[in-house]
């Protein structure tokens, strides 16, 4: 006796159609899976069993093999317990094998027969949308199963729903609901924010050109209420972009009865974070911090609290926009293209070269308490800026009007607009991106912004990476500006913002 029964497995973010193949044969009652299964798959034996009984279907006591196709692919997770079901029942019972054909099926079993939610399934859906099927899933994930438009959705409660509905004996309503959007929360705005003009300009600039930003100043100065409020200056997802970061929020288990992710990400890690909470991984490699801000931002407070090695494996990251995790029988690719705003404090006690409060701390202690961040590091941090404390004035005067998110948004639109319609013919989409022969062709400086370059060059003792970053900033500047050509303002504007290679 043999029946199949299709399903869908992730590897990372990629989507594999596996057929759920299950044989019946005479002999001493064992219950086998192949197929390379994981230590979740292995154990659908005993969930897969126990549903069955207790859903009132007899469990053959014969000897069962379940070969999870193809087998030279890793099957994780206990996505296939319902499928495994299906298949069973399918064979003792000589399903005919019509009502099995068009039919992909996901779900795990609780031992009741009930089916649970399982993570992952917007981009399977995504993977089959052009086979024509319908599909069966838990009804824990209905939300999540009519993200992908035009097609045919089957939510099931239990595994006695599933069976009723294959054999047409009480067929299961299509499930049409609208495609939810996440609650769109309020990250408040520009304006709220007193003072600041030297910070919320560098900010303007980051967003701009997707340059990353280092804010330095002391504690209650607004480093975090700038940086929670620099998704608001950001250009909204377009509906690709959408779906690629809603993909990610449903491998992490982020998405049921979310919605797709319509508001570019804003994921503010504590300084106590693992080397897998961050980049992603575990037995099974999951995505971290670094990917859930994909298309958004990744806000690391306190930059220096960090663990120096966690903080070191974001430098291969920031410049390839994805990480491949590896383990000793797969790996798992992740994109991670996201804007990183750290911050830190000046000193450990926060008032280095403040004006009205005394710094307890050493220059030997400063200047370890900065070495905790390395120089690769910072390189990849276009932009430093101070943050000095506001003053009293700037709290207490109601005149000061501050510019809203709006108004410095439509400027960072317009400046984005210019870089997609120079870079229309390459794979560039904004500044940040620009290497090698790119910088030379499209960041062209005048003489006299050449000769202060080459002085600061060598009196800052600029890296190379260093001297590229502040041309694309500069770039970025004369874009805003409105300017086809970088002078000298512009490239002087952009040395300002490498504080720390000031210091």
């Amino acid at each position: 006796m043999f029946a199949t029964v299709k399903s869908c497995g992730l590897l990372g973010l990629e989507a594999n159609l596996i057929e759920v193949e299950v044989n019946i044969s005479s002999g001493l009652p064992t219950f086998e899976i192949v197929g390379l299964p994981d230590t979740a798959v292995r154990e659908a034996k005993e969930r897969v069993k126990a549903a069955i009984i207790n859903s009132g279907f007899n469990f053959p006591l014969q000897r069962i093999i379940v070969n999870l196709a193809p087998a030279d692919l890793k099957k994780e997770g206990p996505i296939y317990d319902l499928p495994i079901a299906l298949a069973i029942l399918a064979a003792i019972n000589n399903w005919p094998k019509e009502l099995l054909e068009d039919i992909v099926v996901w779900g795990e079993l609780s031992l009741d027969g009930r089916v649970r939610g399982i993570n992952g399934l917007l981009p399977m859906l995504i993977h089959l949308k052009d086979k024509k099927m319908s599909y069966i899933l838990p009804d824990a994930n209905k939300e999540e199963g009519v993200l992908v438009k035009e097609i045919k959705v089957y939510p099931v409660k239990t595994l006695t729903e599933g069976v009723y509905h294959i054999l047409k004996k009480q067929v299961i309503e299509q499930f049409n609901g609208n495609i939810p959007l996440e609650e769109i929360k309020n990250p408040g705005d520009f304006s709220e924010v007193k003072g600041q003009k030297a910070a919320k300009r560098a900010l303007e600039i980051a967003a701009a050109g997707g340059h990353n930003i280092l804010l330095i100043g002391p504690p209650g100065s607004g480093k975090s209420m700038l940086a929670k409020r620099f998704s608001t200056i950001l250009p909204p997802l377009s509906y690709e972009e959408i779906l690629e970061v809603s993909k990610i929020y449903s491998v992490a288990g982020l998405l049921k009865k979310r919605g797709l992710i319509k508001n570019r990400p804003f994921r503010a890690p504590h300084h106590t974070i693992s080397y897998a909470g961050l980049v992603g991984g575990g037995r099974l490699p999951k995505p971290g911090e670094i990917s859930l801000a994909h298309k958004g931002v990744l806000f690391l407070d306190e930059l220096p609290e960090f663990n120096k090695n966690v903080l070191e494996v974001l430098r291969q990251p920031l410049e390839e926009k994805e990480i491949t995790i590896s383990r000793a029988n797969l790996s798992a690719k992740y994109p991670s293209d996201f804007q990183l705003i750290a911050a830190m404090n000046p000193c450990p006690c926060g008032n280095y070269r403040s004006i009205n409060l005394e710094c307890t701390c050493s220059i030997g202690i400063v200047e370890k308490y900065r070495n905790k961040i390395s120089g690769p590091l910072l390189d990849r941090l276009d932009l430093h800026i101070e943050v000095p404390p506001v003053s009293f004035k700037e709290l207490i005067d109601t005149n000061i009007k501050e510019e809203n998110s709006k108004t410095i948004l439509q400027r960072v639109i317009k400046a984005r607009e210019v870089q997609k319609k120079r870079y229309r013919y390459l794979n560039i989409r904004e500044n940040s991106q620009l290497t090698g022969k790119y910088i030379e062709r499209y960041c062209i400086i005048s003489n006299e912004a050449k000769k202060l370059l080459e002085r600061a060059f060598y009196n800052l003792g600029l890296s190379a990476r260093a001297y590229d970053k502040i041309l694309k900033v500069a770039r970025t500047i004369a874009d805003l500006a409105e300017q086809e050509n970088i002078d000298v303002n512009h490239v002087a504007e952009a040395i300002q913002y490498r504080s720390l290679d000031l210091k």
